[in-house]
């Protein structure tokens, strides 16, 4: 038996139609090469781990990992690419946009050059971002100008899914990775603490045949939190900090709600107070509930649960801020110095309460047992030549 070479890391999410078409054109270009491929879902409710493990009953080249509990590309990859003994790894999306003939190429010149990493690219010559729409090519540019500035090496495509990097490599940044959002390889390149040799090799970005896009605003907000996590993490938790800006929009509600109470509602102050504080709270707990914890994100009952929990949460918070705030008045402090002592007091014990309390919802959600649909007829689709 020869040694395993190569395993390629496919991280999915509601991707069952696009799993046998993927493994037989990988097994039309590897043949010749030992690997396994180990596709990491996120519990999709289409059944896409269910189907890979009846597929792996018949070809043990092919696993599943199912994550309970968890989301997220960039941390599926990094388990993935942890499961295997294989010296090379290549990370690849399963919805078939990824040119895997190409994987025999990126393996030959990562061993040929002794690189670290080599990716597959869309921006030099022979490479095409297909059919992108022009507003989508002009914030791929933006996030590429972005990750340049982050990472430790010009690559021409740090936007890139799909790539191959050598597995004494991946050891060596593991312990700076962030596992934040979807852009892994940028995670990678920016966790090195020297500069990557690395290499490319063009492809044409495919189209999408089955399933749906995964591309969003929450996809954006996860960049940026990268972003800020390679930038900052150090001194501040990404998601501390995007808890502040939002933080920062709720006040703004809360002033435009209380001005037009007093002046145009001519209510009390208290009554308007209590209302605007409502609504800024409200506010506050539904967009950092779709952006701030996309990935722990509540619904249903946990919606209501973790409302309430963030009510409460909140409601302490304002009364440790309005005491720091007096306690330093009170010692001769500046209302200015005061006023900001306060609001950092109480954002601090928000953010880290709502954290433990109303977040953990989701979790608890997560891991309770549903039916998965499970193929009646499992069938081999790999074929044994490359072994």
């Amino acid at each position: 038996m020869r040694a395993l070479e190569l395993a390629v890391v496919v991280p999915t999410f509601n991707e069952q139609p696009n799993v046998r078409p993927l493994l037989q054109r990988l097994d039309a270009v590897l043949r010749g090469i030992v690997y396994e491929v180990i596709f990491v879902d996120d519990d999709s409710p289409d059944g896409t781990a269910a189907l890979v493990r009846s597929i792996s009953l018949h070809d043990p080249r092919v696993r599943v990992i199912q994550r309970i509990g968890r989301r997220g590309l960039a941390s599926a990859c990094i388990e993935g690419m942890f499961s295997t003994a294989a010296p090379f790894i290549a990370v690849m999306d399963a919805d078939l946009q990824h040119d895997e003939s190409i994987l025999p190429r990126m393996l030959a010149k990562l061993k040929a050059e002794q690189l670290d990493l080599v990716v597959a690219t869309r921006n030099s010559e022979g490479g095409s971002m297909g059919d992108f729409s022009a507003e989508r090519v002009r914030l791929s540019d933006l996030g590429k100008r972005l990750g340049t500035a982050i990472s430790h090496c010009d690559l021409s495509d740090p936007m890139s899914g799909f790539f191959m990097l050598d597995r004494r490599f991946l050891e060596e940044v593991a312990p700076s990775l962030s596992g934040i959002g979807f852009k892994i390889l940028l995670d990678i390149v920016a966790s090195a603490k020297r500069t990557v040799r690395f290499g490319e090799v063009p492809y044409r970005f495919g189209q999408r045949l089955y399933g749906a896009s995964k591309l969003d605003i929450g996809v954006g907000v996860e960049y940026l939190q990268l972003l800020l996590d390679k930038t900052i993490g150090s001194i501040l938790p990404p998601r501390f900090v995007m808890f502040g800006i939002v933080g920062a929009f709720g006040v703004a509600i809360h002033m435009a709600i209380l001005s037009l109470l007093l002046l145009e509602a001519h209510r009390t102050f208290y009554a308007a107070q209590a209302v605007a504080t409502f609504f800024g709270m409200t506010f506050n707990f539904f967009v950092n509930n779709s952006i701030t914890y996309r990935d722990q994100r509540l619904k249903g009952r946990d919606l209501i649960l973790g409302l309430l929990t963030f009510y409460a949460a909140c409601s302490a918070g304002a009364l440790i801020n309005l005491q720091m705030a007096m306690f330093g008045v009170d010692n001769g402090l500046s209302w200015f110095i005061s006023g900001l002592t306060g609001l950092a007091a109480g954002s601090v014990w928000n953010y880290a309460v709502t954290r433990i309390f109303t977040w953990r919802q989701k979790r608890a959600a997560a891991i309770r047992p549903r039916p998965v649909p499970v193929p009646a007829a499992p069938e081999r689709v790999i074929s044994s030549a490359s072994r």
